[in-house]
């Protein structure tokens, strides 16, 4: 074997330790990625789980059919806190999804880089402002405005929290749609609100959802908002402007350290309710996602 020979054979063997190598560092790495992903979502499962296993046994019809009872009585059901907190995050929903969508839309369409830094600058403080201070907020802008507590105040409070989401969502969705497609729709002459609204928006509207999704579950979880501008009641509601609310987030902040076992067996399975309307909505918006790309 020639001395050329043996340097080649000697450079295969380091290229090949070298290839082995970093196998095994890809492998390592690899496996702690996925045991840090665990670690991460161990939370989320172990509180699923328990809020299912503690309220798992109160799901029945009358459950859902029921009014929340009074502190001796027995039975009861949370039908009327699922009615009113369908209707706060409607009214929610109404207030804050187009405004958020039309801000999205302008902040990533129209508006100038040095406006749209501010913008997004206090959309990201607001996302950060806690739930009480929004509360208080209502408190002093509606309720004393319109002199009592409502529903409208309720769903108002909720809309100032989902409106940075909506917001920022939609502004990231917008911007991940290639510039080629805006710059194709204009060269065919398409109008720049044309573009946007017929070609960009559809594009990102997957992402859209999925944003709003999250920002009503938000507000389906909210408590603190609720405490401040809709007076509790265990009764069904009666419409928009009605001043007693019953709502899932407040029947389990009541309920949760109350002395009575029925009304903690009651908070454990308002939770669970709480928990399967966010799962729901969450299902129906990867449905209908997957529906428009088709």
């Amino acid at each position: 074997m020639t001395s050329q020979q043996l340097e080649n054979f000697g450079d295969r063997d380091i290229e090949t330790s070298g290839l082995e190598a970093r196998t095994l560092i890809d492998r390592i790495l690899t496996t702690v990625a996925f045991l840090l992903l665990g670690i991460a979502i161990l939370p989320l499962f172990l509180v699923i789980a328990y809020v299912t296993i503690k309220g798992l046994s109160r799901l029945n019809f009358d459950l859902l059919t029921g009014i929340p009872p009074a502190a001796m009585e027995s039975g009861g059901g949370i039908g009327s806190a699922i009615a009113g907190t369908l209707l706060l995050v409607a009214i929610a929903a109404v207030v804050s999804i187009p405004f958020g969508i039309a801000a999205g839309i302008y902040l990533s369409e129209f508006s100038s880089k040095k406006i749209a830094k501010w913008i997004r600058f206090f959309t990201n403080v607001l996302s950060g402002v806690p739930s009480i201070i929004v509360g208080i907020f209502a408190y002093t802008v509606i309720v004393l405005t319109m002199g009592k507590f409502s529903a409208f105040a309720g769903g108002i409070a909720l809309a100032i929290l989902m409106l940075p989401i909506v917001v920022r969502t939609t502004d990231e969705a917008l911007q991940i749609v290639p510039q080629e497609v805006r710059w194709a729709s204009v060269g065919v002459g398409a109008s720049s609100f044309h573009t946007v609204l017929q070609i960009v928006l559809p594009a990102a509207l997957p992402a859209v959802i999925t944003g709003t999704t999250l920002a009503l579950a938000r507000a389906a979880g909210e408590t603190a908002p609720l405490i401040f501008t809709v007076l509790y009641s265990p009764y069904w509601p009666d419409g928009v402007f009605d001043e007693t609310i019953p709502a899932l987030s407040v029947v389990v902040f009541n309920f949760a350290t109350s002395a009575f076992d029925n009304q903690q067996e009651l908070a454990w399975a308002a939770s669970l309710i709480l928990v399967l309307l966010v799962l729901i909505a969450s299902i129906l918006s990867r449905w209908m996602t997957k529906k428009q790309q088709y």
